[in-house]
């Protein structure tokens, strides 16, 4: 792959992991703390954090299913038994999740992606939690001694 990160690559997650520091000049466990402080300051490094904890997540289920399938091999005679063929599936799976999220974080890091800057884009954008209410929810506030407008008086007593 032309972005260093190398197919037979087993450090997926240390590769990325050095980039999203480098990208946002802080050591993950800081950005972390960052993002759990604040959480609405900066979405991309709030989603490049939530990214982040389910690629580690998926790199441990591939490193458990990995171990599964290896000891599993090594009690087998030359032929593998279906339960034997089960956990090579399981660890498919598990590079498939982990390669998928891994995409997702190299997404989210590169500013020029396909996509980041479409009409596609700006849709998704308007998608994020907002951080306020969209419209106001509560009376206006007057001061006291202010009468309240003639309508307002109307519409508490009942239109004829």
């Amino acid at each position: 792959m032309s972005d260093g990160i190398s197919d037979e690559s087993e450090d997926v997650v240390g590769v990325l992991t050095e980039r999203i520091e480098a990208r946002f000049g802080m050591g993950m466990d800081q950005l972390k703390a960052a993002v759990a402080a604040a959480p609405t300051a900066n979405p991309d490094a709030t989603d490049v954090v939530k990214w982040h904890g389910l690629l580690v997540e998926a790199q441990s289920v591939l490193d458990r299913a990995e171990d599964d399938l290896v000891a599993a091999l090594q009690t087998q005679p030359s032929e593998v038994d279906d339960p034997t063929m089960g956990l090579a599936h399981r660890v498919n799976a598990a590079v498939t999740a982990r390669d998928g999220r891994a995409m997702v974080v190299r997404w989210l890091l590169d500013p020029d992606a396909p996509g980041k800057r479409d009409l596609a884009a700006q849709r998704l954008a308007r998608l994020r939690p907002r951080t306020g209410p969209a419209v106001q929810t509560s009376p206006p506030h007057r001061p006291a001694g202010t009468a309240a407008p003639a309508s307002a008086w109307r519409s508490a007593r009942g239109a004829r």
